[in-house]
């Protein structure tokens, strides 16, 4: 995925806050992104959940902070940043430290957000699903590596994988 984040370490001892292992990611310092970057961050984060169904048939609870995060992301795409054909250019925030009680728009609109919702965030699962089955053998050798070692860096990754085919943006132009 050209606009997900590298990731940095990758662990499988269970941490005091209930994870039973985490993964840590370098975030790219950018303030902008554009709808295909937030797609590519939603379809890493939704990496642990389809793994699950690819490579054991059934999926745990071990997501559900990711689908938090993909839900929210894809919302604000479409609730905020207007970042969708059917919504188009409009803008819905939430106000500022509360929970709305009520939306600046109709019931109607808020079932074709429901439903963009929907669609990208199975789009983005589907587009994950196919690259993880086009990649089994190489998230094989990485998961052996990772029960062996219990901790990965990225020189690990990199061993198994290779190098990043994107290179990181440095200036705006890369960036747009």
């Amino acid at each position: 995925l050209e606009h997900a984040d590298p990731l940095l370490k990758v662990t499988i001892v269970p941490r005091g806050n209930g994870a039973l292992g985490f993964a840590q990611y370098l975030p790219k310092e950018i303030a902008l992104r554009t709808k295909e970057q937030i797609m590519d961050i939603v379809c890493m984060a939704l990496a642990g959940r389809a793994s699950e169904e690819l490579h054991f048939g059934n999926v745990t609870t071990g997501a559900s902070d990711d689908l938090r995060r993909v839900t929210a992301m894809v919302y604000q795409m479409i609730q905020v940043y207007g970042m969708n054909d059917r919504i188009g250019n409009l803008s819905f925030p939430p106000p500022d430290g509360q929970m709305a009680t009520q939306r600046p728009y109709s019931e109607q609109k808020a079932e074709q957000v429901d439903d963009e919702v929907r669609q990208l965030v199975n789009e983005a699962y589907a587009r994950t699903v196919d690259l993880l089955t086009s990649k089994k053998e190489l998230a094989g050798e990485l998961a052996a590596l990772l029960l062996d070692k219990e901790v990965i860096h990225r020189e690990d990754v990199v061993k198994v994988l290779g190098e990043r085919q994107w290179k990181e943006a440095s200036t705006y132009a890369e960036l747009a």
